[in-house]
């Protein structure tokens, strides 16, 4: 979700000429890397709160505050990870990097450069207008979008239960509308847990939810980095964003928050291990 200057997202974010229909089924062995949030907080030898831009304001117009290992805003309950977006205002005295922010929430990343692999995160959405929850990948070693986005899950509160996966490059990105990706309607994702699942290799990109692909981009088009950044490790992103020009297309309902991304676990198998 590293976007700005979106005056067409609403009606081109997720390219739907990419459906595929096929099985997804992760691997038997255990995981490379895996979070079930069996413990009392977030593990932070595993995750960082990216904050980096509270004060300055996030991309995309995007109204949330968000808060480092901050209760209210993250915390593990039951075994489950729960990411809270809040309206709420803070103090600049309490909070010196607080930018004026009327939500806030929380963005995880982890610490680990993650690559070609199997992923799941097994996740329940929250539905509010002007909530845009995520489960994302994106380079930290280039400017966007060059650099390449992987979109696992998105969803806008404003159009509840469809699901977007999507792939950004330089040649491929909704600024030149030409993203690739595809979209789902999962009719319980406000209400149940799903499992959203990636399979990155090195010639393709499947997204699905549930054990079903819904996704498939190739490796097949001219133009080298620009039309293939996806060759080096990645982080994994989980975070719940409040408004901006595609979460907050149609408004923000404050009667609806608190807002909850509810994450039961992550699981990430490397390729070849």
């Amino acid at each position: 979700m590293n976007w700005m200057l979106l005056a067409l997202q609403t009606a081109t974010l997720s390219a739907t000429n990419y459906g595929v229909d096929a099985p997804m089924t992760a691997p038997s062995q255990p995981a490379t890397l895996a979070d079930e949030f069996d413990g009392k907080r977030v593990d932070q030898t595993i995750w960082r709160f990216d904050t980096s831009r509270n004060a300055e304001g996030w991309y995309n117009n995007e109204k949330q505050y968000y808060a480092a290992d901050r209760r209210q805003n993250t915390r593990v309950e039951d075994g489950v990870l729960v990411i809270e977006a809040r309206r709420e205002t803070l103090s600049k005295a309490k909070f010196p990097d607080w930018g004026g922010q009327g939500y806030t929430s929380a963005k995880l990343v982890t610490r680990e450069q993650l690559g070609y692999g199997f992923y799941e995160v097994r996740a329940k959405l929250p539905c509010g207008r002007g909530a845009w929850p995520a489960i994302w990948m994106v380079g930290e070693d280039a400017s966007w979008p060059e650099v390449g986005e992987i979109d696992i899950m998105e969803m806008v509160g404003w159009d509840p239960n469809v699901i977007h996966a999507t792939l950004h490059s330089g040649a491929f990105n909704h600024r030149l509308g030409t993203q690739r990706g595809a979209q789902k309607t999962v009719a319980t994702a406000c209400t149940a847990f799903h499992t959203y699942q990636l399979d990155w290799k090195p010639e393709s990109i499947t997204i699905g939810v549930d054990g079903r692909a819904y996704m498939r981009v190739e490796n097949d088009q001219p133009g080298g980095k620009a039309a293939w950044p996806f060759t080096r490790p990645y982080p994994l992103i989980l975070n719940l964003a409040v408004g901006g020009d595609w979460g907050g297309a149609k408004g923000v309902d404050d009667r609806s928050f608190p807002q909850r991304l509810s994450v039961d676990y992550v699981r990430y198998w490397k390729h070849g291990d």
